[in-house]
């Protein structure tokens, strides 16, 4: 196997590997894995592989999660079908930095994703490294941010755009979890960033220490969030992937943030991904 870094911050491509074969060499996803917590997200080319295959390769990180609002393949649970079409409308929520499903109070712990169709340019997905982002916040943020909390809400994105009583509906399902700020991970005990678009505000920002008088929360609070999610954006800690047919990437949910790039209409985009549950948050 070969790994080739892709960029200085995140990212490697693997050379002379069948993530079939991984299914079942203990070492081989063994060594898959440690390449996947250095490097937090990791492609390859050439993966004509099954969905059957696909859901065991990614069953081998742990069981798979279903998604309330896309659903899954109906013959291979977890397999999620994110399928574009150039009769469908812009998608909100495809072009947006998040992580997936930090709405739950376990969020995933990964994904592998795999492209079936995509445009001939067009279409790439980004992706970037929060514990980068955390490491090179001022000194003065990480010690404000020390301790906080914040909510994180699928009622206010995938639920915004639906009738009243089925948004409720979804948010009595799926009630807004709170994570910490800056999450601990699991495995590396790195501190990550953990705030992204799903997130609408701090649940302990008005305390003495933040707030002199009531109205300082809605300026501080909100404006610290905004800037705390707008570290994403930074170049310098992302890596772009510019997918074809066959090609995979499968990523460390718990300390990265990603971006599929909405820049294609009229094609077709589709997309096969399995998410992996995590564990909940310290």
């Amino acid at each position: 196997m070969q790994v080739e870094q892709l960029t200085c911050a995140i990212g490697a491509e693997l050379v002379g590997v069948k993530l079939a074969d991984a299914i079942h060499d203990d070492g081989l996803f063994a060594e898959i894995r440690a390449q996947l917590l250095k490097h937090r997200v990791l492609f390859l080319r050439d993966q004509d592989i099954s969905r059957a295959e696909h859901v065991a390769f990614a069953r081998r990180f742990g069981e798979l999660e279903d998604h309330p609002v896309a659903g899954s393949d109906p013959e291979h649970p977890g397999l999620v079908q994110i399928y574009k079409r150039p009769d469908q409308p812009m998608d909100r929520y495809e072009n947006a930095w998040h992580t997936d499903a930090t709405w739950r109070e376990a969020p995933p712990l990964g994904c592998v994703l795999r492209c079936i169709e995509c445009p001939p340019v067009g279409g790439d997905t980004m992706w970037a490294n929060m514990v980068l982002a955390y490491e090179n916040l001022p000194a003065d943020v990480k010690a404000k941010i020390e301790g906080l909390r914040a909510r994180h809400s699928i009622e206010a994105s995938f639920g915004a755009a639906m009738p009243i009583d089925k948004r409720l509906a979804l948010k009595a399902q799926y009630p807004d979890a709170e994570h910490p700020v800056v999450r601990t991970h699991p495995e590396t005990g790195e501190k990550v960033l953990f705030v992204n678009a799903f997130t609408t505000h701090f649940t302990n920002f008005h305390t003495p220490e933040h707030v002199r008088y009531g109205q300082d929360y809605n300026m501080g609070g909100s404006d610290l969030l905004r800037y705390l999610v707008s570290q994403a954006y930074i170049p310098e800690y992302q890596v772009r992937w510019r997918w074809k047919p066959n090609s995979v990437a499968i990523w460390d949910n718990r300390s990265t943030q990603h971006y599929a790039v909405m820049d294609y209409p009229p094609c077709h985009r589709k997309m096969e991904r399995a998410g992996i549950i995590g564990d909940k948050t310290f």
